[in-house]
């Protein structure tokens, strides 16, 4: 039989009030969950219901001590947000880092003015810059890389404790950082291909002019380079889906071995 003083316990409700501070950092942060608007009501009862899963889990496995005032309550939250949030910021650098890179060949291609809503980064972005975000997202979706936050929530219980103690080691914040360096390799890996062969097209474009000054090069380029780059984008868009699936792979994967 339940004992409802002990399970409505201040102990409790402070733990579960932890639990769901960092659940709420995870999803202010993470793809899908923070870039798409999904309504405020739906993430807090999802919310709500992750942390009552993993209540009885960590409740058994954490030796947690109440705070005696907010102040210090106010740092345990502050704490517990952070590493949620810390979580998510690097699951989404690939969106990041996938944006940074098609902007780029967007704006060689004569696309910088077509600009729309991206829900990616609450902006605004040429359209084919959502259509790559649509794409990674349809990927991380289709590998389960939203349960891999899940797991990497609940291992973070285990090697980041609730209480005050912070555990942000050198070696920690050194993983963090060379995870953010990797947003640079993952815009040109993904901008390279298209934008190498419309640079390439622009100092041709550029030879004809000085060859032929009588032609209107401008007129013929502009429409010319938008088709060469959506034809480049179809013909790529298989590799590239092979590419960032690659990378949801390797970041999810270090991130669960992380935290």
């Amino acid at each position: 039989m339940f004992n409802l003083d002990v399970l409505f316990s201040t102990t409790n409700i402070l733990l579960f009030m932890a639990i769901i501070t960092r659940i709420s950092g995870l999803f202010a942060s993470a793809p899908l969950f923070s870039t798409y608007p999904i309504p405020m009501q739906g993430k807090v009862w999802l919310a709500a219901l992750i942390a009552f899963i993993l209540f009885p889990i960590v409740q058994y496995n954490t030796n947690f001590a109440a705070p005696t005032n907010v102040p210090a309550l106010t740092v345990i939250l502050f704490k517990e947000f952070l590493i949620g949030y810390v979580i998510g910021f690097c699951a989404n650098i690939i969106f990041a880092g996938i944006e940074f890179g098609v902007n780029m060949f967007a704006i060689q291609m004569g696309l910088s003015a077509s600009q729309a809503l991206n829900p990616a980064s609450g902006g605004t972005s040429p359209v084919i810059t959502r259509a790559y975000t649509y794409l990674a997202s349809m990927i991380f979706i289709i590998l389960g890389a939203h349960q891999w936050l899940f797991s990497a929530i609940y291992n973070s219980f285990k090697s980041m404790p609730i209480g005050y103690t912070f555990a942000f080691s050198p070696e920690f914040f050194q993983q963090i950082i060379t995870f953010t360096s990797q947003l640079f390799n993952i815009s040109l890996s993904i901008a390279l291909p298209i934008f190498g062969v419309l640079f390439i097209t622009d100092v041709l474009l550029g030879f004809t002019s000085k060859m032929m000054p009588q032609m209107n090069i401008f007129m013929v380029s502009m429409p010319l380079k938008i088709y060469l780059g959506l034809l480049l984008s179809l013909m790529f868009m298989r590799p590239m889906a092979e590419y960032i699936a690659v990378l949801i792979e390797k970041f999810i994967s270090e991130i669960v071995l992380i935290f």
